[in-house]
């Protein structure tokens, strides 16, 4: 038996390239799906992943992802959808926002957070199910559970990537597929240097790539729907 393979979208740096590492060191090997490929980690490197140009924001790399994977391994074992973005963009708009802003912000984040990820998991599930021990792996959020901040744009899309994993749970369940909707508070990446954090509390990328190694590995027989994993205490989570 050959060894599983595992996609990744957005694998060059922070909490995708921790699981990327995490899922080679159980065995997988990687089909990493990156906006610039050149810019592969050498952590990753020595892996010998396969490499392809994905850009979460143009809808014919999904597919042209899982051909390639398909093409290059013959199969697909598990896909991580892990690219994603922030944004501000509040229901009151302070500061002032004008509309033509409002609606660009509010496209990308749908275009990345949402759209990409239901094209990715639709194009991969029939080889997942072939499998028939498919993982998905949804990152969505902790602010697809509750809403906290202000930040209602990026609230909405990770409130609708929870869904894409029920989804995708539902959808594959006889064959096989279980999804996973991981939902971190503040991670230490690139993402959340904008907020005055003490950055070696809150969660770190490592982390939360063994956790989702762990679900990613586990039978058919204990699935985990939602995984949610915080660096503070919330009441009710």
């Amino acid at each position: 038996m050959t060894d599983p393979v595992a996609m990744i979208t957005g694998a060059n740096r922070g909490i995708g390239a921790a699981i990327a590492l995490a899922l080679a060191e159980r065995g997988y090997r990687l089909a990493l799906g990156l906006r610039d490929p050149s810019k592969l980690p050498a952590s990753l490197a020595e892996h010998d992943p396969l490499v392809v140009q994905y850009d979460a924001a143009v809808a014919e790399d999904a597919r042209a992802f899982v051909e390639a994977t398909e093409t290059e391994f013959g199969r697909i074992d598990a896909l991580v959808n892990n690219a994603g973005i922030g944004g501000p963009l509040e229901l009151m708009p302070e500061p002032a926002q004008d509309d033509e802003e409002m609606e660009a912000m509010l496209d990308r984040l749908l275009s990345v957070n949402v759209k990409a990820p239901f094209r990715l998991t639709r194009a991969a599930l029939p080889a997942l199910c072939r499998s028939g021990t498919g993982r998905v792996i949804v990152l969505a959020s902790l602010s697809g559970q509750r809403v906290l901040g202000l930040n209602a744009g990026y609230q909405m899309t990770k409130h609708a990537a929870i869904a894409l994993s029920h989804a995708a749970r539902r959808a594959g369940w006889d064959q096989g597929v279980r999804a996973c909707a991981v939902c971190p508070g503040f991670v230490a990446t690139d993402l959340t240097l904008r907020h005055d954090l003490p950055r070696h509390e809150i969660t770190q990328p490592e982390d939360l790539a063994r956790l989702v190694a762990e679900v990613v590995t586990l039978p058919n027989s204990a699935s985990v729907s939602e995984l949610n994993v915080n660096w503070r205490y919330e009441p009710g989570l």
